[in-house]
């Protein structure tokens, strides 16, 4: 099953790689939820980032570099064989700018 990303939208015309290394990122989400390899683009969260709480059930979050500064982050849930996605954006988010 191919990735479900529109790499005609704005930002995927100007990323065009990092589209694709997101879209290849969530095709293996989609088979295996937590890599079995962390590595410096696809890791666990850390300190009060590293788990998050989706329907009453605490998961591990996990972040995809997308770009130098775009992120994805999803709490992956064991239980239920999925992810959430609790952040999608281009910028560097904000929360880890903490300490």
């Amino acid at each position: 099953m191919a990735p479900a990303v529109n790499c005609g939208t704005y930002r995927c015309r100007t990323a065009r790689a990092c589209c694709w290394r997101a879209a290849a990122a969530a095709a293996v989400m989609r088979q295996d939820l937590g890599p079995a390899t962390e590595t410096p683009r696809h890791h666990r969260l850390k300190g009060s980032l590293a788990h998050g709480t989706h329907r009453g059930q605490t998961c591990e979050q996990w972040q995809i570099e997308v770009t130098g500064g775009g992120r994805i982050w999803y709490l992956l849930d064991t239980a239920r064989d999925t992810c959430w996605i609790t952040f999608a954006g281009t910028g560097h988010p904000r929360a880890t700018d903490r300490g």
